[in-house]
């Protein structure tokens, strides 16, 4: 199996996309003895931002808090990392950009999985006349939301190859062969999900690793926590084996990756695109069809959809009746309800301090992010309560709900 076959057209100074791929919305100062590249730099500012941090207390599929070994978000999003690394060293593709886009590109994520998602975009659609998905929000916080305090309490300026990868790398991959779109183009013209592939080949690949990084690991998981019975996936090897997948001797995490890894890179090449062959791209499709009919849509996962819709709504419908068009009352009327909701009153007030356009106190300096929204306009102070829930992870949406709950 040949090595480097993309080399010519990794993201690299030779590539004629460079300079546009390396573009931040501000420059970064730079240290004279700084060793990293612009993507390394990217990487390392992830890593530091409290939106990643977060996602160890984010559903992946299942939410099981006390359960060590269900999958999170941050352990899917290690594995996008593992698996787009591998396959872009081999391939001669730059490995520190796919890295970064893999850490990066579910740091929108909602609280509660695509549950919470779906309910977060059904509140979105109804008080604001927007919609709201994942990738998208992943964008918002690492431009609007994210802040360092390494960096001053800026904003977390990834470069626009990183950002474009993070929007990018929304829907399935339903064609097989999937190509670089060639246009520069505003990442905020993106309105809906899969409109665009991604600027680079490094995007493409971190595209197709989320895929190959879920489909194992959620059967895995639901073994183990007996939402899936051992006779179904019988069922399925039975089925792969029959498409012709001798490779595939038995159905687990591991090997569904190995092999997804060493076909893709097999038959992959600038000229057909990120591919794999028409056997594993079948088998890749049964897996999926697999999973959301005995994982994704199994009835155990019902009550916990309406566990999340009724914590989401609660939160939001109690904050949004403290609304004023007087910036002044709305801090006075969220003071008032301090002593019943303590946690919950304090992050918020200082989320709208730190985001709103009020008058600095004296001890507030330090923020130094830009004012997103404008507390006169009751739709900003709306869609502040929705960035808000949406930053959430599960364990913090709970522990608010609680407070709620509690005489």
């Amino acid at each position: 199996m040949k090595r480097n076959k993309f080399l010519k057209v990794r993201m690299d100074n030779k590539n004629e996309k460079w300079e546009d791929c390396i573009k931040r919305v501000n420059p970064l100062p730079k240290r004279p003895d700084d060793i990293r590249t612009e993507f390394a730099r990217d990487v390392t500012r992830i890593l530091h931002c409290t939106a990643y941090r977060r996602l160890k207390h984010k559903t992946q599929v299942f939410f099981a808090p006390t359960n060590d070994h269900v999958c999170t978000r941050i352990e899917h999003v290690n594995h996008v990392s593992s698996i787009s690394h591998t396959i872009a060293e081999f391939l001669g593709l730059n490995a520190e950009l796919t890295n970064a886009i893999a850490l990066g590109h579910d740091l929108g994520h909602a609280p509660f999985g695509h549950a919470g998602e779906k309910i977060i975009k059904g509140i979105v659609e109804k008080e604001l006349g927007e919609t709201f998905w994942h990738e998208k929000n992943s964008l918002y916080l690492v431009d609007k939301i994210e802040t360092l305090e390494e960096a001053d309490g800026c904003h977390i300026n990834l470069t626009y190859a990183v950002r474009d990868g993070i929007i990018c790398h929304c829907g399935e991959v339903d064609e097989n062969g999937l190509f670089p779109r060639e246009e520069f183009i505003d990442l905020y013209e993106i309105t809906e999900p899969n409109k665009y592939p991604p600027f680079t080949w490094e995007g493409c690949i971190v595209k197709v690793s989320d895929k190959i990084a879920y489909l194992g690991r959620d059967i895995e998981d639901a073994l183990l926590l007996d939402i899936l019975p051992e006779s179904k996936v019988k069922e399925l090897s039975k089925i792969i084996r029959e498409i012709g997948a001798s490779s595939f001797r038995k159905i687990n995490n591991g090997i569904i990756i190995h092999n997804f890894i060493i076909d893709l890179c097999k038959h992959s090449s600038p000229e057909k695109g990120i591919c794999f062959s028409d056997t594993m791209f079948n088998i890749m499709n049964k897996l999926k069809e697999f999973n959301y009919k005995y994982i994704y849509f199994h009835k155990r996962l019902e009550p916990y959809k309406e566990y999340a819709n009724l914590i989401i709504n609660t939160i939001y419908n109690l904050l949004k009746q403290f609304y004023n068009k007087k910036i002044e009352n709305i801090f006075d009327n969220l003071k008032e309800q301090e002593k019943f909701y303590p946690l919950l009153i304090r992050t918020f007030s200082e989320w709208l301090k730190k985001y709103g356009n009020f008058k600095k106190s004296p001890d507030k300096n330090c923020y130094k992010n830009s004012v997103i929204y404008s507390l006169n306009s009751e739709k900003d102070y709306l869609r502040a309560i929705i960035d808000f829930l949406a930053g959430m992870t599960d364990n913090f949406a709970k522990r608010v709900f609680d407070e709620i709950m509690t005489f």
